[in-house]
């Protein structure tokens, strides 16, 4: 290892020190390190074994060549002299060790800033596969003793994972948007700021673990908005990346991209409000991260999922969506109420929104207040049975995503206003959808609370240390609370604001179903018994 100029060699122990154990630990400097002999040779380590810092002391010596160190804790096995770590993950750090007059001198200076930040983000990316979250943790916070910039840790993840998307993004991508938005104003607090980092970093891991590359097409042509729109409905990933890449390649930032992705991901009712969704997020992601490498690679992995993306319009039950989108004239001034839009099919819906098509702000504030609604009276007994169809297989995911699409594409048509008619239209398709799946007659009391606002910003605190193993789960508890809390605060003293705290308390604290044993069975019998 080369070391800086300046090399610090200090006196530490006598050389007779080892002849009754073979071993010592020495505390100088602030660091415990382990002296051993092994065979005719000294050598010398962090006593702190890397995985969970148990001491290396009391692990064992062996080995071909005597110099294999074995922490008897969980076993990792450490090639003292390759440097290899043989079992486990992280690199224990060895010292240089020489012998004068009988006494043992170790090198105790610190490989250069670069190398270390280097050795950082190699090592970082060595776990990804493996999805070793502990070490993504320990892996940063060395990159940033070492003075490197932590986001470097989350650039680095995004290259080496972006290729593995089969399908393009996935709920990696807004959920670490909403980890670094809430990161920027816990930079003060260490251990806040790094836990938000390693969340996101591990839900890139584990959405990409073990799985093999997806290359992206290499042609680039001169951006342009129609031809990267035509291209995603076209299903045609070659030229919408060609585009992209041209885009990038000529200097323009996200908000130069952004009205292109987002006419395309509301073009059809796409994936559940997923497109939309994934495209407003990455405002806030690409700005935070600030490069151009980042961008190119999360527009390539988003715009490989609109590719892919379902367009639920086009099945009958959203039919109705394409005939009302096609007569949205503008004219309408017959703003619908709340209690209106929360019911009904989706046919009924959509006419209730067109009938206020000339004020899309007031129609969305109705629409969003029967979403809060919908997701506080959601009725558990579809999400507990056992014997519904798989048309009926509704959940409580289903009833976040109405507010997170809603909050999503309010951002988006600020900036883009042409499509609030697709916008408002796709968000009725969430209501009349959800509506026969609601509980009208449930008590709002035991969810109810004094301060809204208040009571939302002490959950999105919460969320913070979820404790859910589960990724998907663990985002949209993370996207439904900061989507609630951001449009509270960017539209303060509104009516709607009980129902939607409510609402999300209701969520927070209820049984999420994950694995549905008996559904999977009866839905299988029934449909191998239509096969004939």
């Amino acid at each position: 290892m080369q070391r800086a100029a300046d090399t610090a060699w200090r006196d530490v122990a006598a050389l007779t020190d080892l002849d009754t154990t073979g071993r010592r630990v020495i505390k100088t400097e602030g660091k415990q390190i382990l002296v051993f002999r092994s065979g005719d040779r000294i050598l010398a380590c962090n006593n702190r074994c890397p995985h969970e810092g148990y001491p290396l002391s009391e692990g064992s010596v062996g080995g071909e060549n005597g110099c294999t160190l074995t922490c008897n804790w969980h076993n990792w096995k450490f090639d003292l002299d390759s440097g290899e770590t043989l079992v486990g993950g992280d690199k224990l750090r060895r010292y240089p060790v020489r012998v004068a007059d009988g006494r043992i001198h170790l090198d105790l200076s610190d490989p250069p800033a670069a190398e270390a930040i280097s050795d950082a983000l190699n090592n970082l990316a060595d776990s990804l596969d493996r999805h070793e979250y502990d070490r993504f943790a320990r892996e940063i916070a060395r990159l940033q003793r070492a003075g490197g910039d932590p986001l470097d840790a989350l650039r680095r993840t995004i290259a080496e994972t972006a290729e593995k998307f089969e399908f393009g993004a996935t709920h990696a991508l807004p959920a670490t948007s909403d980890w670094l938005s809430l990161r920027e104003a816990a930079l003060d607090d260490p251990v806040r700021s790094l836990a938000m980092l390693t969340e996101s970093i591990g839900h890139f891991a584990w959405d990409t673990r073990r799985e093999p590359s997806f290359k992206y097409p290499t042609d680039w042509r001169p951006w342009d908005e129609d031809g990267f729109v035509d291209a995603i409905e076209a299903e045609d990933e070659a030229a919408a990346t060609a585009y992209l890449r041209g885009g990038v390649e000529s200097g323009m930032a996200w908000p130069d991209l952004e009205r292109g992705f987002a006419r395309a991901a509301l073009a059809h009712y796409a994936d559940f409000g997923h497109a939309a969704i994934y495209t407003y997020k990455m405002r806030a992601l690409t700005r935070i991260l600030g490069d151009s490498e980042s961008l190119l690679h999360l527009g390539l992995m988003l715009t490989r999922s609109l590719i892919y993306a379902t367009r639920e319009d086009l099945i009958p039950e959203f039919r109705a969506y394409g005939k009302a989108l096609a007569g949205w004239d503008g004219s309408g001034q017959s703003v619908p109420d709340a209690e209106s839009l929360r019911k009904g099919s989706v046919r009924e819906v959509l006419e209730r929104i067109s009938a206020g098509s000339a004020r899309p702000a007031a129609v969305y504030e109705s629409a969003l207040t029967a979403g809060c609604w919908q997701l506080l009276h959601f009725d558990l007994q579809w999400q507990d049975k056992t014997d519904s169809s798989i048309a009926q297989s509704v959940g409580w995911l289903d009833f976040t995503h109405t507010v997170t699409f809603a909050n999503a594409v309010r951002k988006l048509c600020e900036m883009h206003p042409d499509l609030w008619p697709n916008a408002l239209l796709q968000i009725g398709c969430f209501l009349g959808r959800n509506s026969g799946f609601t509980d009208p007659d449930l008590d709002e009391g035991p969810w109810r609370v004094n301060d809204p606002l208040g009571a939302v910003e002490t959950a999105l605190a919460e969320v913070e240390d979820h404790g859910v193993f589960e990724y998907i789960v663990a985002s949209h508890l993370l996207k439904l609370t900061y989507a609630v809390h951001e449009e509270m605060t960017d539209q303060p003293d509104r009516a709607w604001h009980p129902i939607a705290a409510a609402a999300l308390r209701r969520f927070l604290t209820s049984h999420l179903k994950r694995k549905h044993v008996l559904r999977t069975a009866h839905q299988a019998l029934d449909f191998v018994r239509a096969e004939g």
